[in-house]
């Protein structure tokens, strides 16, 4: 996971605690259902973070909370729908690391990314890695970029889409191990990843919960852990940094946002109800298990972890030539 997150999450729970349980209760809101959009297709890793989220909020405040999915455009239908909707706490949106990309892949947003929403907290990152096709004759990471440098051009990797987190790391790499890969998008993560394990392509970046299951069953082979720390599901991975790639460190995250006027003493509400949801042992276990790191930042951290992550993203699109209009 990303060493500036970490920072983060210690930094957060701190400030966190100022908030009083009884202040945040005695709030006249919420007063009616609540709608938390996620901008992806039914059935993508952030769908479970945000019903777990729905049930916890209804269960802490009494009303219904609907999870509703808007894909479409690159995410561009359901960000922009919460971009334009009432600022008042009962429209939110779960963005991922695609929120912080699309601004550098697209040369016009029908939102400003920064003045149209007020971020409210990081609730998790998904950690991956970086996987082979048995076939490969690679062992190591090491091995791989001495692999691919005597083979430029010629080998492919997978990703589930253009502009997705998985290319963007493959771009990255490309980029910080001096290697010549050549992108095949895919409709989803499950594409992507089998086209590895039949031998289309053949390597990924992918979250470890997805890719687990086959490299124990042989059908992939893991190399290195894509983040700053080894993936709980494989720790005694080395990370691609500690493998030949100084300073590699790549992973999705999700947080929540509300439109821009949204009140601070909701926002403030919603911060400190995910806090509660993600210090809680049983969810962290659970999310830990799926291969899911929770995260806890204030309002404000969040705000400048999205500015770092548009920056960062922005200088691998504008090498990668990536354009999504």
């Amino acid at each position: 996971m990303h060493g500036r997150v970490m920072a983060l999450i210690m930094a957060g729970v701190g400030a966190l605690l100022w908030l009083s349980t009884a202040w945040a209760q005695s709030l006249p809101y919420p007063n009616r259902p609540i709608h938390i959009i996620v901008p992806y297709p039914p059935g993508g890793a952030v769908d479970p973070i945000a019903r777990r989220l729905a049930q916890r909020l209804l269960e802490a405040w009494g009303q219904p909370v609907v999870v509703e999915n808007k894909p479409g455009a690159g995410t561009l239908i359901g960000t922009q729908f919460v971009a334009k909707a009432a600022p008042d706490g009962y429209t939110m949106i779960l963005v991922a690391t695609t929120f912080a990309v699309n601004p550098s892949a697209y040369g016009k947003l029908p939102f400003d990314p920064v003045k149209d929403f007020v971020p409210v907290g990081l609730v998790c990152s998904f950690p991956m890695l970086l996987v082979v096709n048995p076939g490969l004759p690679v062992h190591s990471v090491r091995e791989l970029i001495d692999y691919l440098k005597a083979k430029p051009g010629r080998v492919d990797f997978s990703s589930i889409g253009n502009g997705s987190t998985q290319q963007l790391a493959g771009e990255l790499f490309k980029s910080m191990a001096g290697v010549d890969i050549v992108h095949v998008p895919y409709k989803g993560s499950g594409p992507s990843v089998m086209s590895v394990v039949a031998g289309e392509t053949s390597l990924t970046f992918e979250s470890a919960f997805l890719t687990m299951p086959q490299v124990k069953a042989g059908k992939l082979r893991a190399l290195a852990a894509a983040g700053a720390q080894a993936s709980p599901l494989a720790p005694n991975l080395p990370t691609v940094a500690e493998s030949g790639v100084p300073g590699f460190d790549v992973a999705t995250w999700a947080g929540i946002l509300a439109p821009a006027g949204t009140p601070p003493d909701v926002v403030q509400k919603w911060n400190l109800e995910i806090a509660r949801m993600l210090q809680s042992p049983e969810t962290r276990e659970q999310l830990i298990s799926q291969g899911v790191e929770p995260l806890v930042s204030t309002p404000e951290q969040f705000a400048e972890f999205i500015k770092v992550e548009m920056n960062r993203w922005g200088k691998v699109v504008k090498q990668a030539g990536i354009r999504l209009d």
